[in-house]
């Protein structure tokens, strides 16, 4: 779960740090006191993209922190993006002015791909727009693999494999249905090609050693000045170097007699004078190889000029030649047994096809077994949500071309009032009902992927009294197994939290701030006070605030 949250520099806040608790926690405050920058927040942290300039003015960058305690199962799945959690898993992103950010987890840089698929083991967060997403049934078939994704997945990824080599025989076809002037002229194209490259008869590795070799055929006349030169220097005056070092030998060898310790200089001259004997001969050995004929030169040139003029039309390296060589050599064979050829493309696409719907027609069947299954689920978690008599229901369609996802269409169906029939959600759903459904889904998908921390943000929009209460009290139930975190404006939601937070928004020295605190029993009455009562708090809406608070209390201990 959500341990801890840090915020520094980011947009109107300064800096908070929050200690968040097992259960129900809830963050209330006044409209615009920054509430959506908390949540704005922990989404940065987990990966979402930046929209616009996010660091506070006047400062260099923005730092936001997350500290989740895991389980044995987390930590299990982590080690597929090499992390090795302990019992606490530290999540930090570092945005600078400049808009680039910095994603790390417990100190491990990570991509914010990455850092999006680790934040979906951890939490779950429902934003103040996802309500709409329902209205758009091409989401719906997604909840369903969502749900169904132990069975589902696997099923989806051998499918996918047949479509593909099913589509990439559909494009072999249609490249070979060409007509006769043009296959004419593209078997004329690949035989030149095909006859190009192989007169070359190309060696991998050959260019790299006739660069070299031209390189070196192309100084010859530096090469042979500069060793001459050496030469001399060697052999100059009236005694060469070598003479000179057997002199020294001859000297020191002479007083070694004297002094054991003298013995080591003339060592070290014996090897230098060996040294040099060597150097001389492979000076002399090189300049004896060193080939100065023009007609060399100029065939190392042509041929260099050749697989550059290759290199040029069809591949950065020899390797690439070859392989285009290759591809040109089974086009040919191709385009010249034409009849065959797509004789055995076609029998081969019936059997991809066949193979194609049979496992669309295992997808469907596992997704309506699923959808039956999720129905039933969310139908029982709205009749808690004050909806009577409510009718769930899966509705499938096919598609007449199979895809990669399949050949389904799928959308919910519902009738919230006894004797309508169900229909789309966007036919009659209204907002009040959307947030209903979504919390309905949200508490029965995170039953199935056991995520320990769901955020709710806003789910209490276009409900109030007896509706708002049975939301209120199904928060607290999800809280009852994992940590939730809800932003709300109701304060039969607000009563029921195990811990509260009030975010507030202060002006000072012409700089705004936003500042979060954990709420004490007495002020938790007067914020629930201020929620029910608005501007004003009286003595009445303190009384019923205290009220609420208690009859939330024996409903939790219920």
């Amino acid at each position: 779960m959500l341990l801890n949250l840090h915020v520094k520099n980011l947009a109107i806040i300064d800096e908070v740090d929050v200690e968040f608790q097992d259960g129900l926690n809830v963050l209330s405050g006044e409209t615009g006191a920054g509430k959506s920058v908390i949540i704005g927040s922990i989404n940065l942290a987990l990966g979402a993209k930046l929209k616009g300039d996010v660091v506070r003015k006047g400062c260099d960058h923005a730092l936001v922190q997350l500290v989740f305690s895991v389980n044995d199962e987390i930590r299990e799945k982590l080690k597929q993006y090499d992390i090795a959690a302990e019992e606490e898993l530290i999540i930090t992103r570092k945005i600078a002015s400049n808009g680039r950010s910095t994603c790390k987890v417990d100190s491990q840089i990570v991509t914010q791909a990455t850092l999006s698929q680790i934040a979906g083991l951890l939490i779950d967060i429902h934003g103040q727009h996802d309500n709409q997403m329902l209205l758009n049934k091409k989401t719906h078939l997604d909840i369903i693999d969502e749900y169904g994704k132990s069975e589902i997945d696997s099923v989806k990824n051998e499918l996918l494999l047949v479509y593909r080599d099913f589509k990439n025989v559909i494009k072999q076809i249609e490249e070979l249905c060409v007509d006769e002037d043009k296959k004419n002229r593209e078997i004329s194209l690949c035989r030149y090609e095909l006859e190009e490259i192989e007169n070359a008869r190309l060696v991998p590795g050959e260019d790299e050693d006739i660069e070299q070799q031209y390189k070196k055929l192309n100084a010859v006349s530096e090469i042979m000045e500069g060793l001459s030169s050496v030469e001399e220097i060697m052999e100059s005056g009236n005694s060469s170097v070598a003479d000179n070092i057997l002199r020294a030998i001859k000297l020191v060898n002479g007083v070694t007699r004297y002094d054991e310790e003298l013995e080591q200089l003339n060592n070290m001259l014996l090897d230098i004078q060996a040294l040099v004997s060597d150097f001389n001969g492979e000076i002399s050995s090189y300049i004896g190889t060193v080939d100065s004929d023009p007609a060399t030169l100029m065939e190392v040139e042509k041929r260099l000029d050749l697989i550059n003029m290759l290199k040029s039309k069809y591949g950065r390296t020899i390797d690439d030649i070859n392989d285009y060589g290759e591809k040109c050599k089974k086009r040919l064979e191709a385009l010249e047994n034409q009849d065959e050829h797509l004789m055995q493309l076609r029998a081969s696409k019936s059997k991809l096809y066949s193979e194609l719907t049979k496992k669309a027609d295992e997808l469907s069947k596992l997704r309506q077994g699923f959808a039956d299954e999720l129905c039933q689920k969310i139908k029982t978690a709205l009749g808690e949500l004050n909806f009577l008599d409510v009718k769930f229901e899966p509705e499938f369609s096919r598609q007449e071309e199979i895809t990669g996802n399949g050949y389904d269409e799928f959308q919910f169906l519902i009738s919230t009032n006894p004797g309508q029939p169900v229909a789309p959600l966007a036919k009659i759903a209204s907002g009040g009902e959307l947030s209903r459904v979504m919390l309905s889904i949200k508490s029965v998908m995170s039953d199935n992927e056991k995520v320990e921390t769901q955020i709710f943000d806003e789910i209490d929009a276009g409900i109030s009294g007896r509706t708002a209460q049975m939301v209120a009290e199904k928060l607290s139930v999800i809280g009852k197994n994992r940590q939730v975190i809800c932003i709300t404006h109701l304060p039969q939601i607000a009563a029921m939290a195990d811990c509260h937070f009030l975010i507030e928004k202060k002006a000072t020295d012409n700089e705004t701030n936003t500042f979060i605190r954990q709420l004490n029993s007495e002020e938790v009455i007067n914020e629930l006070a201020r929620i029910l009562g608005g501007a004003k708090v009286t003595q009445a809406t303190l009384q019923s605030a205290k009220e609420m608070k208690e009859m939330a209390d024996k409903l939790k201990n219920n």
